[in-house]
């Protein structure tokens, strides 16, 4: 009995790393103004273009070591022209907060989010954040959100 589960149990192993499925990623981002007076720009930003980032890293040690090597790369090259911009709503405006405003980017990032999955993308992660100087007078900030998309390589 045990030499038939054991020859079941390589078997189902050979079977599963035969099926290894690779994933693709895909990252849209959504910038929203918290700048009072709706005087900022709110957009999903998504790339059209890929990058390899082994073209911009370079390693680094203690600095004395001679294999270190220096990222040559141009600010250029790393610049991505073709994307795409979907514009959303201020949180603000003139009298304050417009909860309007938030409705309207949660229907329209929804939408973007439908329609990656239509096309085969699975949401897997999102995370947000806020970026706000704060200080005497402040009139800056954002609320960033990245989704994380990924789909089976084909």
């Amino acid at each position: 009995m045990r030499k038939v589960l054991f020859t079941i149990a390589v078997i189902w192993g050979g079977l599963s790393t035969f099926n290894a499925q690779t994933y693709e990623y895909k990252i849209i981002t959504s910038v929203e103004s918290i700048i009072p007076s709706g005087l900022g720009r709110s957009r999903i930003i998504d790339t059209n273009e890929k990058r390899n980032h082994e073209n911009f890293t370079s390693e680094r040690t203690d600095g004395k070591n001679k294999k270190d090597t220096r990222n040559k790369s141009k600010r250029s090259d790393v610049r991505v022209k073709n994307f795409e911009e979907t514009k959303l709503l201020n949180f603000f405006n003139i009298a304050g907060i417009r909860f309007q405003n938030i409705a309207a980017n949660d229907a329209v990032i929804t939408s973007k989010i439908n329609a990656l999955a239509e096309a085969g993308w699975e949401l897997t992660f999102s995370n947000s954040a806020v970026e706000s100087y704060a200080g005497k007078g402040d009139k800056n900030g954002i609320f960033i959100t990245r989704y994380i998309f990924k789909r089976l390589k084909e």
